[in-house]
């Protein structure tokens, strides 16, 4: 595989984005769904490229990025009766 191939110029910017997204987290849970959305495309980026165990890596990152995502909603959605 070519080093500047399309699939790895992209997969780069996505994980670059990825990276900002995962720093913006305690900012907005909407960073929280980002991230996850981003490690969608870096897991498919794992499986075209042929490394497998990232591809499936990334995709139990995104299980647990959307996962947070949720339960910070529940979290702030919550009535307190105490």
């Amino acid at each position: 595989m070519e080093p500047l191939s399309v699939l790895n110029i992209l997969g780069a910017i996505d994980l670059a984005i990825m990276l900002i997204f995962y720093a913006m987290e305690p900012k907005s849970r909407n960073y929280t769904l980002l991230f996850g959305l981003t490690c969608i495309g870096s897991s498919a980026y794992g499986f075209l490229s042929g490394t497998w165990p990232f591809g499936v890596i990334e995709a139990v990152w995104t299980i647990l990025a959307l996962r947070k995502y949720i339960a910070l909603g529940n979290k702030k959605g919550a009535v307190s009766t105490g």
